[in-house]
């Protein structure tokens, strides 16, 4: 008899996502970027993703991803330049990691919440 797994919910999916992003080492992202946005609860609930280095967030689990949430973009001369990808602005340069990601948090879409099992077009 086999053990099939009950299939898992956004919340859950969402969780394992971030246990797998925050044991990324230094080859794929700077681990104190996700760390930090980890310690922001309302950035934790939603679904986590690295590429070049970077830490995106989406308000949903599958493709395609949301893009309205401000995204910390590290500069050559330090400090991060804070983008949201959806409009293209630019939410604000900062010097540390930690004010990036409060920015962020500070700048959430209107009634952000917990990822959604779906896409961007299901929000």
């Amino acid at each position: 008899m086999r053990n099939i797994e009950a299939p898992q919910n956004a919340e859950d999916i969402v969780a394992a996502e971030w246990a797998t992003v925050l044991a990324y080492g230094q080859d794929r992202i700077n681990p104190i970027v996700p760390r930090t946005a980890y310690g922001h609860r309302p950035l934790r609930n939603l679904f986590p993703m690295v590429s070049h280095g970077v830490l995106y967030l989406s308000r949903c689990i599958k493709y395609p991803w949301t893009h309205d949430v401000g995204t910390a973009f590290p500069q050559a001369v330090g400090g991060y330049r804070v983008r949201r990808e959806s409009d293209h602005t630019l939410i604000g340069v900062v010097e540390t990691v930690e004010e990036a990601y409060e920015l962020i948090t500070a700048n959430l879409p209107e009634g952000c919440g917990p990822a959604i099992d779906g896409t961007a077009e299901d929000l």
